[in-house]
């Protein structure tokens, strides 16, 4: 997971990997990242810019915040929750071997998001089967909704 690695790794592999693809993390980028991974939820652009103020003693605008998020979207270290238009960091931020495609599991009660994996193939079936009625997915992620097991207790 995300929060048991060191902030100071993520961020440098996170430069690392922005390096390999020619474009850079710069300082805003970076604090968004940051403020994001110490964030213990999903958060939006707004709650971003708040946390980043907090944290970081600068206001930064939303549509800023949004930019960035759609960059570091692009390059892999955070996701986007379509459904709460929300994001949350990679937890395979730090691994440097390919892995299945990432799918979400987002608590009813508490709002808390686990990243999962489900194997290529599967989704490859469950596009394939939904083409098959003549729809086309816009996008392969699901959020699944339900209740996490501490909420369960």
């Amino acid at each position: 997971m995300v929060e048991d690695i060191l902030l100071e790794d993520i961020i440098k592999h996170a430069h690392q990997i922005c390096s390999e693809n020619s474009v850079k993390l710069t300082t805003k980028r970076e604090h968004v990242l940051s403020a994001l991974i110490q964030a213990s939820e999903a958060m939006s652009a707004y709650e971003l810019a708040e946390q980043y103020r907090d944290i970081f003693e600068q206001s930064i605008p939303a549509m800023s915040v949004y930019r960035i998020l759609d960059f570091l979207a692009e390059h892999s270290l955070v996701h986007k929750l379509t459904s709460a238009n929300k994001y949350i960091a990679c937890s395979h931020i730090t691994c440097s071997h390919s892995h299945d495609v990432p799918q979400f599991l987002i608590c009813e009660i508490c709002n808390s998001v686990s990243e999962i994996s489900v194997k290529k193939s599967v989704m490859s079936e469950l596009t394939a089967s939904v083409e098959k009625t003549g729809f086309k997915l816009s996008t392969s992620q699901l959020e699944l909704k339900g209740i996490c097991q501490s909420c369960q207790q």
